[in-house]
């Protein structure tokens, strides 16, 4: 089982989310190809109503515990469907690695 199917299917169990998408972004960095270090999910879910930001995350980094001693980084988007839905199902893109030798 890769790493990503491992964090859609802890995600999917623990929130049940309306719309799920996890993005292996780590093509976009200075790794190895097929590397699976880097990472951007998008959960949109009424668990995370009446919640803060800070609280959906902390709720998102302990379902993914175990996948994140693994992994360099990862980028959470924690919505609600009325959220999710006023923006129109629109998430902020990743910026461009400036790290490794990509910074020279």
């Amino acid at each position: 089982m890769t790493i990503k199917s491992t964090i859609e299917s802890k995600l999917e169990q623990s929130f049940s989310p309306e719309f799920l998408e996890v993005v292996n972004e780590s093509f976009m960095h200075n790794v190895p190809e097929g590397s699976e270090s880097h990472f951007k999910v998008t959960v949109v879910s009424n668990e995370f109503t009446d919640k803060r930001l800070i609280a959906r995350h902390r709720l998102i980094n302990q379902t993914l515990s175990e996948e994140l001693n693994s992994i360099h980084a990862l980028a959470i988007h924690t919505l609600t469907p009325d959220e999710y839905f006023a923006k129109a199902g629109k998430i902020a893109d990743s910026p461009e690695c400036l790290g490794g030798s990509k910074s020279k």
